[in-house]
């Protein structure tokens, strides 16, 4: 097993007992964060799960990288995954039966048509194509556009990102926001899936941003509020991910939830 296999004591749970099933490269990753009131979400993820808080709000995270390294397990590296950028839309939820803690992404959009279709059709994420560029523009310091495609509702980000080069102190909200080894979705009959996740502690450095547009969270019924977001960057992070698990839906749990013992009185 590789060193980043046999690196377990940062999660929370141990790893799935099943072969992973994919491996990915992250590399120059911001983390945008900006806090919300966690009812402006709720009507926006499944029933199954619940928006996970820290200091009394929900948080939005506008997450752009690029990716390389691709591959599913068994199978040689996929022509044409070589390298290509991709843009996320996310927040943070529990699963409302076990509490789990995970990612859940109202989008994913990416510039790699193929790669979008796979990871609809195995994985279930929402993910849309879009014509992408991430330019360096100096060192660690990048020019980012994304303009999804197909769409009538706008979603692009232009944005410039880079490192201050200084190390985040990790725990409280960093720890919160990329301490999350689960990945939820909806599956094809209304529940809840997950794919479990892991990889190494995020190496977290600081990071200053500018948004030039940014109407990726409109273009799901999300209004961010008008206030600097809290930023971070990441250098690299290799990423192994397990098949899609279908969980029991929300009434399924409550029904098989054992009733409790008559006591005295009752």
């Amino acid at each position: 097993m590789n060193k980043i296999l046999s690196t377990t004591e940062h999660r929370p749970w141990p790893l799935p007992k099943s072969p992973w099933v994919m491996t990915q490269r992250w590399s120059d990753l911001l983390f945008a964060h900006w806090p919300l009131p966690a009812a402006e979400l709720t009507h926006l993820i499944p029933e199954g799960l619940t928006i996970d808080i820290f200091d009394g709000s929900a948080w939005v995270g506008v997450v752009p990288f690029w990716m390389d390294h691709v591959r599913f397990r068994w199978l040689p590296p996929i022509p044409g995954t070589s390298r290509f950028p991709e843009l996320n839309l996310r927040t943070y939820v529990r699963d409302r039966q076990t509490g789990q803690p995970g990612v859940y992404f109202f989008s994913l959009d990416a510039a790699n048509p193929f790669a979008v279709s796979a990871a609809r059709m195995f994985f279930r994420l929402p993910y849309y194509w879009a014509s992408m560029k991430i330019e360096t523009t100096g060192e660690r310091e990048f020019r980012y556009s994304s303009e999804r495609l197909l769409t009538r509702r706008p979603a692009r980000l232009r944005a410039r990102y880079r490192s201050l080069g200084k190390p985040c102190l990790k725990g409280g909200l960093e720890s919160f926001l990329t301490d999350r080894y689960a990945l939820f979705t909806s599956n094809r009959r209304g529940g809840i899936a997950r794919l479990q996740i892991h990889h190494l502690p995020w190496p977290l450095e600081l990071a200053e941003a500018d948004f030039e547009v940014n109407d990726l969270p409109q273009a799901h019924g999300i209004r961010l509020p008008d206030t600097k977001p809290l930023l971070q960057y990441s250098r690299e992070l290799v990423v192994y991910i397990w098949g899609l698990e279908a969980l029991p839906s929300l009434a399924a749990r409550r029904a098989a939830a054992p009733v409790p013992a008559a006591g005295p009185g009752d």
